[in-house]
């Protein structure tokens, strides 16, 4: 069974029907657990709606009854709106929000496996964001492509999309409380992270724009294969870096949220752009991308 494929996927639905139905043992049950995911919502209101149209979808999904994927995403998709909205607004059920935002990743996902058997990347991948070499090569145009792409890249990824989190993250009443001493070592480790990462950044923009003549963005890739400097240690070391970077601004802004986005974010590229890239690299540079693969690990820098 590979990863990502229609059985993952069911396997992903029964985990979501046993913990829907765990949950609606709980809150009748367990008022912190009540407070906590539906604050002053009717639990019996919500649960004649969630019970028909979430866990019992889910669990004829998990048997194979495909259809049902139509009733159980999009109805986890309209809770966490809903889930979103109320405790934006009202300061309660946090973790229900967060909990839901979950779900309807995870849903989406699975749904996918389960009606496609597999997450159709090549036909997400269009625009800017299909692979194909750059074609202005002439003087320093890769090296300005490249640093605009940073730019746009790093003020949404890194600015953008982190501040809210964290500004919810304190609304929703789900943020970290740190003592003092352990805010100022989070802080002298985000901007150690931070700063370490971003070199490592620049420096790998830079060697792929001079020596590949192209940029990091699918639609405009290397001409050349790039094995000198940071790619001489590992394969994606720009993954890496924006992957730190973003757990960095989560400690800088002492976000769980912000932390588990990047780490997320990281494990996605991982599972769904990382093996498409291969391949195309492996079309254009035959042997020699197979014999970089084979010494360069993905990940993990070697040493020596």
């Amino acid at each position: 069974m590979t990863l990502l494929s229609r059985p993952m996927g069911r396997a992903y639905f029964a985990l979501q029907a046993l913990a829907g139905a765990a949950w609606w043992v709980l809150v009748p049950t367990v008022p912190a657990v009540r407070t906590a995911t539906l604050g002053n919502l009717d639990p019996l209101l919500v649960g004649a709606l969630d019970i028909p149209l979430f866990v019992i979808p889910s669990a004829l999904v998990a048997l194979g009854v495909r259809w049902a994927t139509w009733i159980a995403a999009p109805w986890t998709l309209l809770v966490t709106a809903g889930m979103v909205l109320y405790a934006t607004l009202t300061g309660q059920a946090g973790w229900g929000a967060v909990v839901m935002i979950a779900a309807s990743a995870g849903s989406v996902l699975a749904g996918v496996l389960v009606l496609q058997d597999r997450v159709p990347m090549r036909a997400l991948l269009v625009g800017p964001f299909a692979f194909r070499p750059a074609r202005r090569l002439e003087g320093n145009a890769p090296l300005v492509a490249t640093l605009l792409q940073m730019t746009v890249f790093w003020t949404g990824f890194l600015v953008v999309l982190p501040l809210p989190m964290i500004w919810l993250e304190r609304r929703w009443q789900v943020a970290m409380v740190l003592p003092e001493g352990a805010r100022l070592a989070t802080v002298v480790a985000g901007v150690m992270l931070l700063l370490g990462a971003s070199a490592l950044g620049v420096i790998s923009a830079v060697t792929m724009a001079r020596r590949g003549r192209g940029t990091p963005l699918p639609g405009a890739m290397a001409n050349d294969l790039v094995i000198a400097g940071p790619y001489r240690r590992v394969r994606n070391p720009m993954a890496v870096a924006g992957i730190t970077q973003g757990v960095a601004v989560g400690l800088l802004g002492a976000s769980w949220l912000v932390i588990l986005y990047s780490l997320a974010g990281g494990v996605l590229w991982h599972l769904l752009v990382r093996p498409e890239e291969e391949r195309d690299l492996a079309a254009r540079f035959g042997e020699d991308y197979s014999r970089y693969r084979a010494r360069v690990r993905s990940w993990v820098p070697r040493l020596g």
